[in-house]
């Protein structure tokens, strides 16, 4: 876990050995400090939601398709990362223009904000997806699932797909597109998953129409 809070944030910064890359620097102080932040809100409000999470690889309950998952998307996201150094490095991408990157850094902070946001609002955002019939698992509505069901996922989805422009790197859209798509069959899976198992939840998506992308699906 640590090497994934710490070391994956600093690898376009540690393949490109280009030190004076402030983009890298600017998304690696965004990660650690968005992950250090939202937790320790979320501790504040639901103490035993981060034993849960740290627990996420170790629970038996652990739907058989989630333990597939969940590691492709850590590893997807490291692979954006070291195709982004690896393109500073030998230099393929052309550079995107300033207004486009500073769009980028908005829609990463966006997305980092929301995911925070979700994970706040909710005490039962899990590392991966099981029904948590000992903690009381019942249907979150408040927050930002009022608008969205998967919250969370939008707001990955959200900074993955900026991450290549503030990044300069057209070549780390491949892996992007790769995490992307597992994040679509997460959500579509997990959410059959509440509706057949998680007793409210199907009125609760009556209610709230869209998964991930509103007006779209």
């Amino acid at each position: 876990m640590l090497f994934f809070i710490v070391v994956i944030p600093f690898l376009p910064l540690l393949v490109s050995w280009r030190w004076d890359w402030w983009e890298a620097w600017a998304y690696a102080a965004i990660s650690i400090l968005g992950f250090a932040i939202s937790r320790a809100l979320a501790a504040r409000r639901h103490p035993d939601l981060l034993a849960e999470r740290a627990r996420f690889m170790q629970q038996e309950d652990t739907k058989p398709w989630d333990k597939r998952l969940a590691p492709l998307l850590g590893l997807g996201g490291a692979l954006v990362l070291l195709v982004a150094g690896l393109d500073r490095l030998w230099g393929w991408s052309p550079a995107f223009s300033g207004p486009l990157k500073l769009l980028a850094l908005a829609l990463i902070l966006a997305g980092y904000a929301l995911g925070s946001y979700a994970l706040i609002a909710n005490r039962f955002f899990s590392g991966t997806v099981r029904i948590q019939t000992e903690r009381g698992h019942h249907v979150v509505s408040s927050g930002p699932y009022r608008w969205l069901r998967h919250p969370g996922y939008a707001g990955a989805l959200v900074a993955y797909l900026a991450t290549p422009f503030f990044l300069d790197s057209a070549w780390a859209f491949l892996p992007t597109l790769f995490v992307m798509a597992v994040l679509v069959v997460r959500t579509a899976l997990e959410d059959r998953t509440l509706q057949a198992e998680l007793a409210g939840y199907r009125e609760y998506a009556g209610q709230v129409r869209y998964r991930l992308l509103p007006g779209v699906w």
